[in-house]
């Protein structure tokens, strides 16, 4: 089964989980990019981003590279930003909310506190479906090594072969 491991990460913790899921699956990497990236340090960087998050903002995206005919099950992956996912993983979900809708479809997301689980509620609900296949929390896996995430990472890889 060819999967794509598709995510946006602005400090490098998602895109930290997403290249280990990946290398476990054999799965192709797929990064998000916001043409106007988001303010990554101080205040602007919660209150921008949380606020886009909030209001569901879709911002427009560099050019994606990916198709999804090419793949049988694709992996979603984020950062939680007010307790939701992030407006670069709403924009994708729109572009190509029909076509997700039709495969199999896992959710992971990274934060420093919580909210993982209503992000991947908020998610499927926005993609019109009643769950993910699997869904996995990590806490600033990157930034805060913790020993447990490989295997949280691993359990959640297994349930996706």
């Amino acid at each position: 089964m060819k999967t794509a491991v598709v995510y946006y990460s602005q400090s490098g913790n998602t895109e930290y989980a997403a290249r280990k899921i990946a290398a476990i699956l054999g799965a192709d990497l797929i990064p998000i990019k916001p043409v106007k990236a988001f303010p990554d340090k101080g205040f602007r960087k919660f209150f921008r981003g949380g606020k886009s998050a909030v209001m569901g903002d879709r911002p427009a995206l560099e050019p994606v590279g990916f198709s999804p005919e090419d793949y049988d099950a694709v992996i979603l992956g984020t950062p939680v930003w007010a307790g939701t996912f992030t407006p670069p993983i709403r924009t994708f979900a729109d572009l190509y909310r029909d076509a997700l809708g039709a495969k199999p479809l896992a959710f992971f997301a990274c934060m420093s506190g919580a909210g993982a689980e209503k992000a991947a509620e908020r998610l499927a609900k926005f993609l019109g479906i009643d769950a993910f296949r699997a869904t996995l929390a990590l806490v600033d896996p990157k930034d805060k090594p913790d020993p447990e995430n490989d295997g949280k990472i691993a359990a959640f890889c297994e349930k996706l072969k």
